[in-house]
C-alpha cells in the first residue's frame, strides 16, 4: 500500500514507520507543524509537534531512507482544538484536547488530505491494534501491552477512518522493546522522553494559560441546596473534583472537607458539596460514534467496559442509546459509581478488548441525592 507515515519526532512514530517500510509498503513521512511560534523549542518531556520534534522526525526519516515532508497544519489545529478547548472550559466543561487532535486532525483533516493526494492509509505510533472480524469487518482492540494501550485515545475513530489507519506497534509486548529497536536503527530518539500534558501548554499551568485567555467574572459558590457559601473570581478556574483554592470561609457541617461537583457557566456559579457526592451512577452523552459495526439493537442495553481517562482501568456498565434522531443519547450506566466524572470528558465503551464507541459527556446523575446528603450533615 502507498502509506502516510505521521512522524511526530518520538521514538514511537519513527519505529512505527520503519515497520511499515519493512512491511512493504510505499512510505512517506509527515511531520505536522501545529504551532507558527518560530522559537517554540520542547522542554524535556513537555510539548510535542515542535521545531526541535520535526528535526528529529527528519533525522529518523533520512535513516529509514523516505520521503519526508512537513504539512502546516496550525491554523486548523487553533480551530479545531485550541479553540475549542477554550471554548469547552468557558461553557464550563472539562475537554480532551488530544481526543479532538486525533478526531479533527490527525484521522479528519490529515487522512482527508492523504486520501486525496492517493495514499492507502495512515500510519501512527500509537499502541493499539486493528483486527478483522469474521465478516471481515475491521474492528479497533487494545494494544497486547496494555500498559502503554493507547485504544481510548482513538475511540473518536469512525468506520472510514479505521479502513485507512494503519498501527505497526500494536502488537509489541513493551516500550522498553520499541526503545531497543529504535537504537538498533541508529534513531537518536531511542531514549528521548515521551511527551505528556498539553501540548499547546507546555509548562503545565492549565489555570494560567486560560486566564489569559477568558476573562474572569466574579461569581457564587454555592452548596447542593442553592445556598451562597463565597465567591470566586473565574469559574474557568475549577474543574469537578477539585478541592483546593475554594476560599470557602464557613466550614460544613460534618466538618469534612468539600469538592467542587458542577460548573454552572450560564449563570457563573460553582456548585460544592462532599467528596461522596462525587460518585456518578450515569453519564449520558448526544455526541456519540461507533466505531466499527455497530451493535444491531443499540436501543436494546447490552453488557460493555467503559473507560472515562485514558489511563483510568475500564468498569463494568450496561449502555444503550435512548431517543431517537437529534434527541438520541448514549447512556451508560456503570455496575459501581464512577468518580471524577465531568462533562466534556470523552466515555469510551468497550466489549472485551475492542473499542465499540464513544460518547462526549453531556450530563451526569450524582449516586448520592441532594437530600441524602443534606439529611447526613443534620445528623451530624
Amino acid at each position: 500500500m502507498k502509506v502516510l507515515a505521521a512522524m511526530s519526532g518520538g521514538v514511537d512514530s519513527a519505529v512505527a514507520a520503519a515497520r511499515a517500510v519493512e512491511a512493504g509498503h510505499e512510505v512517506v513521512g509527515v511531520h505536522l507543524a501545529l504551532s507558527r511560534m518560530p522559537g517554540t523549542l520542547r522542554t524535556g518531556s513537555r510539548g510535542c509537534c515542535t521545531i526541535e520534534d520535526s528535526m528529529d522526525a527528519q533525522r529518523a526519516a533520512n535513516i529509514i531512507g523516505i520521503p519526508y515532508y512537513v504539512w502546516d497544519f496550525s491554523e486548523r489545529f487553533k480551530l479545531d482544538v485550541v479553540d475549542d478547548f477554550i471554548a469547552e472550559y468557558a461553557a464550563g466543561r472539562t475537554p480532551n484536547p488530544c481526543m479532538r487532535c486525533n478526531e479533527r486532525i490527525k484521522f479528519a483533516a490529515l487522512l482527508e488530505k492523504a486520501v486525496a493526494l492517493g495514499f492507502d492509509a495512515v500510519c501512527t505510533g500509537h499502541y493499539a491494534s486493528i483486527l478483522t472480524d469474521a465478516d471481515g469487518n475491521r474492528e479497533l482492540h487494545r494494544a497486547s501491552a496494555w500498559a502503554k494501550d493507547q485504544s481510548y485515545v482513538l475511540g473518536v475513530l469512525t468506520t472510514e477512518q479505521l479502513a485507512h489507519s494503519m498501527f505497526p506497534l500494536g502488537s509489541t509486548p513493551s516500550k522498553a522493546e520499541v526503545r531497543a529497536e529504535a537504537a538498533e536503527r541508529g534513531f537518536s530518539v531511542a531514549n528521548k522522553p515521551d511527551s505528556y500534558d498539553i501540548c499547546f501548554i507546555p509548562d503545565g499551568d492549565t489555570r494560567g494559560w486560560l486566564a489569559e485567555r477568558v476573562a474572569p467574572a466574579t461569581g457564587d459558590i454555592l452548596d447542593r441546596d442553592g445556598a451562597k457559601l463565597g465567591e470566586h473570581d473565574g469559574a474557568v478556574a475549577f474543574t469537578v473534583g477539585q478541592r483546593k483554592g475554594l476560599q470557602i470561609g464557613t466550614p460544613a457541617a460534618d466538618g469534612k472537607p468539600r469538592f467542587v461537583l458542577e460548573v454552572r457557566p450560564i449563570t457563573n456559579t460553582v456548585v460544592v458539596g462532599p467528596k461522596e457526592a462525587l460518585a456518578i451512577r450515569e453519564i449520558a452523552g448526544s455526541t456519540f460514534t461507533w466505531c466499527g459495526v455497530p451493535p444491531a439493537r443499540p436501543e436494546v442495553a447490552f453488557e460493555c467496559d467503559v473507560q472515562i481517562r485514558a489511563h483510568a482501568d475500564p468498569v463494568p456498565a450496561t449502555a444503550q442509546v435512548v431517543g431517537d434522531g437529534a434527541s438520541a443519547e448514549l447512556v451508560i450506566i456503570p455496575n459501581e459509581p464512577l468518580t471524577g466524572v465531568a462533562p466534556g470528558q470523552t466515555a469510551v465503551v468497550y466489549v472485551g478488548t475492542r473499542v465499540l464507541g464513544q460518547c462526549t459527556i453531556d450530563s451526569t446523575v450524582s449516586a448520592v441525592p441532594v437530600a441524602a446528603t443534606s439529611t447526613a450533615a443534620a445528623d451530624a
